[in-house]
């Protein structure tokens, strides 16, 4: 399995990749301010690249629930002087965290590689960027928008539910001109989905796998650990961010998005070895 982006292709059938998270942004639910300086955002990008992480993700506008929107402005005078600043020092894949396709096409000619759409390719003209950049691509399932997403979401099956929004969108992908190999997914966790329709998720990652493409999961530090095991301040939901991508991985995930890369990098580390062990 490769996963290829406009810069390198990454061989998923060995190990799972790490994506460190960059958040420059006021108001993301776990960091939000921490990176919103520019050099603060870079050290902290390098400091994960170090730990163990393959790819840096770097975001400005906040997908937490109830997030109001940023303009594109805005949202590029946060991203590209970090991204052209990292692109200078690191050796890991950039990968932006953006669904406007304006936003991703200047964090594609700053160095980014990958483009970590939470739109799920909702706008044509995204899709036709990641055609004719050759960029890699994260798809990832939302019901609606993180202003309104976590209005009671409802499914009849959540999993046979996404795994057919992951068919469509590969159809689709492939209709505008991308190439298999450029195209990941991911379920979306927390994104309008209950604590229930996580777990579903989780346990049944197998089932969401269209076309053998890789399937990312981005659970780390999110609300719904916090509910299960009462652990509401960020520090506690560690253990439990930890548990999940022991678990996920046995299950098949390919592509683990962090908060925290080196304890992930270590489970990791010890599930690849559990798993090949004979």
């Amino acid at each position: 399995m490769f996963w290829r982006t406009k810069n390198r292709a990454f061989d998923l059938s060995a190990s799972p990749l790490v994506m460190g998270i960059v958040n420059v942004t006021v108001d993301s639910f776990s960091d939000g301010g921490k990176c919103i300086d520019p050099a603060n955002a870079v050290a902290h990008a390098l400091r994960l690249e170090a730990e163990g992480a393959d790819i840096i993700d770097i975001g400005g506008e906040s997908t937490r629930p109830g997030a109001e929107p940023v303009s594109a402005q805005l949202e590029m005078e946060r991203i590209l002087p970090v991204i052209r600043e990292l692109a200078k020092h690191a050796r890991c894949a950039i990968s932006v965290d953006a669904s406007k396709p304006e936003v991703a096409r200047a964090a594609l000619d700053a160095g980014a590689e990958i483009v970590n759409d939470v739109g799920g390719l909702r706008d044509p003209a995204m899709a036709d960027l990641i055609a004719t950049t050759g960029a890699g691509v994260v798809i990832m399932h939302m019901r609606g928008d993180p202003l309104t997403m976590q209005n009671a979401p409802q499914y009849e099956d959540v999993t046979a539910e996404i795994r057919e929004f992951f068919r469509q969108s590969f159809a689709r992908a492939i209709t505008c001109g991308m190439k298999a190999e450029q195209i990941a997914f991911d379920p979306g966790i927390g994104f309008g989905k209950t604590a229930a329709h996580n777990l579903t998720l989780i346990k049944q990652t197998p089932a969401l796998r269209v076309e053998d493409r890789p399937l990312l999961l981005g659970a780390s530090r999110k609300a719904f650990l916090a509910k299960l095991t009462g652990a509401d301040d960020i520090p506690a939901r560690l253990a439990p961010t930890l548990a999940v991508t022991a678990l996920a991985r046995a299950f098949g995930v390919n592509i683990f998005r962090v908060h925290d890369v080196i304890e992930n990098v270590r489970a990791l580390k010890i599930t690849e070895a559990i798993l090949n062990a004979s």
